[in-house]
């Protein structure tokens, strides 16, 4: 209910490209966003989708964050996590679009699950070197095996702890995705180890900022660094940019 209320919330704010005034924003979402073309690119993910949803073994996943308002036990059917609990096939184009557009040299990802999201990525620019991370092993081996048989060799893998991992990393990454932990306190976490090595053309992207009250606030307090300098809410995901051309804070609603 929580959610239904937020989308309400967030069509009566949201417009699309008409209204924007930002040169840098307007052409996100007319080039990228609104992209309408088929790129061959999509082939791979369905076919990458597809070998998940064919899945029917029971994997024990370790949930480390919110939990799953879906599953109520951790022993759950791979084809059921691809159907219902990754990024969904209209998303991981968006982001493979993302991908090209910005051309990233280095991501991060924050949550692995089933690969669905750092494949697209992998898939759209095969030069971008991708770490993502995992804390459950059993989730981490399912998508590794999935990186070997499409020979997805610009992912790299980890099973770790997010917050040990970052503690000990001083690495630039140009785009860090976030969705591996959906509670405030480890949301903010995150970020402000991140935040200390972006450039100007970072790009952090945060999944379901409104999943929650929590999320809710953590993402207002996102927007509200001295280093962000536009946001961008899509409702499903929350894009934040860094970029000291822009003099004064900008916040957009966009339906995409």
């Amino acid at each position: 209910m929580f959610q239904v209320i937020a989308y309400f919330r967030f069509l009566f704010a949201s417009t699309n490209q008409h209204g924007v005034h930002s040169p840098f924003v307007y052409d996100l979402i007319t080039k990228c966003f609104y992209n309408k073309t088929e790129l061959a690119v999509y082939k791979k993910l369905d076919f990458y989708r597809a070998r998940l949803l064919t899945n029917k073994t029971r994997i024990n996943v370790t949930d480390f964050g919110a939990g799953s308002k879906l599953f109520k036990s951790p022993e759950r059917e791979i084809a059921a996590i691809a159907k219902t609990a990754g990024i969904t096939p209209k998303r991981a184009k968006l982001l493979a679009r993302l991908a090209q557009y910005f051309n990233f040299d280095s991501v991060l990802e924050l949550g692995t699950s089933l690969g669905l999201a750092s494949s697209a990525i992998a898939f759209a620019t095969p030069k971008t070197s991708i770490t993502t991370l995992e804390g459950c092993p059993e989730t981490a081996a399912v998508a590794k095996a999935q990186f070997e048989a499409y020979q997805l060799h610009n992912i790299s893998p980890v099973v770790t702890d997010f917050s040990n991992y970052l503690n000990s990393s001083t690495r630039h990454y140009d785009l860090v995705y976030f969705d591996g932990n959906h509670q405030k306190d480890a949301t903010l976490s995150y970020f402000n180890h991140l935040v200390k090595h972006v450039t100007n053309d970072t790009v952090f992207i945060f999944d379901d900022i409104h999943w929650s009250k929590d999320m809710e606030d953590a993402w207002a307090v996102l927007k509200n660094h001295p280093k962000v300098t536009i946001t961008i809410d899509t409702f499903y995901w929350g894009f934040v940019f860094f970029r000291a051309e822009h003099k004064h804070k900008e916040h957009f609603v966009i339906r995409a």
